[in-house]
């Protein structure tokens, strides 16, 4: 379980923070003071800190260098009564992740938190080479084949180097993760990581999220912003869709890689910093350099060493290994006990050619052992769109997660109650939620705003289900797919 440190004081901030975030996924401890709470930042081991600037026996700035240096890959969050204060600011510029102003908006706290938990997670829980490590909480690359042979070797030889990397591949295809295999292996693996989206956010906005920005530089800019490449300093950068940044971030993004120096948006002072960028993109670049979308000057910056990602369907041979390793991990996370799955049902595993790749045949396996009762996986456990393709039966790519098409509702339930299950309830609203989600996220391309409206929820609801059921893909900060 995640654990969240709360140095404060103010034993009714404590309080109200515990009774808001407490929970049987979030434990919080806290600390009245700041040699007490670097203790505990030494002893609990949390995965991130909420710390108020002024306390009685240390100032704000003294109390986050000692537990960064306790572990420069926590994530602690400044807390302030003056929003103005330059002590919060200059913790931001050492590497703080956020800082909020009191009082505190507690639906904004939870999802800073939540961010907070996951950069965390991202840093301290290995990505690992099936052959290296069998640390069972690790997230593993799966696969024999000659062609992740290939991207073992690639991982290999870059990792202890300090050039950039890019890294290419249909979606599913597990980018992130061997993004941060690479961290994982290098010299910078005790310093932090942290996966950036450049499609998720607007322009303005990914330039102000990546470099910082200083007050008055748009609308909204009431004071100084720092950016991630100036609190990651001495870590690594994944960005992820790469081919989705705005030509002038681009125009940034190059001289960073370039000097390791860029601008805050709207600033003129001269930023040094320290990074290691890893790049990734599931698009054609050159394609893009042709369109004049994609500047070819950035593409050689990190064309440097290049990792390509096969598609499942071209190393079908993993799919025995990767259906074994997702078994074990449902297994681990639901208290089942399914044992294998029949040769049929591999059979038809390994002639699907999952267009969704290794996310599509994860997330058909934890569908299959929803949907089974026994400890063996058949092919009707299947989704209904892997049993049409072993059929030849024409499959319209654009509905192979159909709900209606692989879900029967009602013999899912029938099947947990002749199971003994004793979890149905969470079980079925987890598959409901799962299948909804999927067909709404489809829907809106991703779009977490409209498929908010479309589903007549609250961002932050919908963030926390699909963290809570793998859904945010590869770097939307909550999902790393094994490969």
């Amino acid at each position: 379980m995640p654990r969240l440190l709360v140095i404060d004081d103010e034993p009714n901030i404590i309080f109200s923070i515990k009774e808001c975030l407490s929970s049987d996924t979030l434990e919080v401890i806290s600390a009245g003071s700041a040699r007490e709470g670097i203790g505990l930042a030494s002893s609990a081991k949390p995965d991130a800190v909420i710390l108020d600037v002024r306390l009685p026996d240390l100032s704000g700035l003294d109390a986050f260098s000692r537990i960064a240096q306790v572990d420069p890959r926590l994530p602690v969050i400044i807390v302030t009564a003056y929003a103005s204060t330059e002590t919060a600011i200059e913790a931001m510029r050492r590497g703080a992740f956020e800082y909020l102003v009191k009082p505190v908006d507690f639906a904004q706290l939870e999802s800073v938190v939540n961010k907070a938990l996951e950069v965390s997670r991202l840093s301290r829980v290995p990505a690992v080479l099936s052959a290296d490590n069998e640390d069972l909480a690790a997230d593993r690359i799966v696969g024999q084949s000659q062609s992740m042979q290939e991207v073992y070797k690639a991982i290999g030889r870059i990792a202890s180097h300090e050039a950039p990397v890019l890294i290419l591949g249909e979606s599913g295809t597990g980018k992130e993760l061997v993004a941060r295999a690479i961290y994982h292996y290098s010299h910078r693996s005790q310093k932090p990581f942290l996966a950036i989206n450049c499609a998720a956010l607007p322009e303005t906005l990914l330039e102000s999220e990546l470099f910082g920005h200083e007050a008055g530089a748009f609308t909204g800019a009431d004071q100084r912003r720092i950016g991630k490449f100036e609190q990651v300093n001495g870590g690594t950068i994944f960005l992820d869709e790469i081919g989705d940044m705005s030509l002038a971030t681009q125009a940034k993004a190059l001289r960073l890689i370039q000097d390791q120096t860029f601008q805050r948006l709207g600033g003129t002072q001269t930023v040094q910093t320290n990074v290691r960028i890893i790049a990734a993109t599931n698009q054609d670049l050159l394609h893009q350099i042709d369109e004049g979308e994609f500047r070819l000057d950035l593409f050689y910056r990190l064309n440097v060493f290049t990792i390509n990602l096969p598609p499942l369907r071209e190393r079908q041979e993993d799919c025995p290994f990767l259906v074994d390793h997702f078994i074990k991990k449902f297994n681990r996370d639901t208290g089942k006990r399914v044992r294998g799955m029949t040769p049929e049902a591999m059979s038809i595993c390994q002639s699907y050619d999952w267009p969704g790749n290794v996310r599509e045949l994860e997330s058909a396996i934890r569908f299959a052992m929803a949907r089974s009762s026994g400890d063996i996986l058949t092919r009707d456990s299947l989704p209904t769109a892997c049993l049409k393709a072993a059929k030849g039966e024409f499959r319209d790519d654009s509905s192979v997660n159909s709900a209606t098409e692989r879900f029967d509702l009602k013999k899912l339930i029938r099947q947990l109650l002749d199971s003994d299950s004793t979890e149905i309830y969470r079980e079925v609203s987890d598959e409901v939620d799962r299948i909804l989600l999927e067909e709404v996220m489809n829907e809106v391309a991703g779009n977490q705003v409209q498929a908010c409206k479309r589903l007549g929820i609250a961002r932050m609801t919908l963030r926390n289900k699909l963290r809570a059921l793998d859904l945010l893909g590869e770097s939307g900060n909550d999902h790393s797919d094994p490969l």
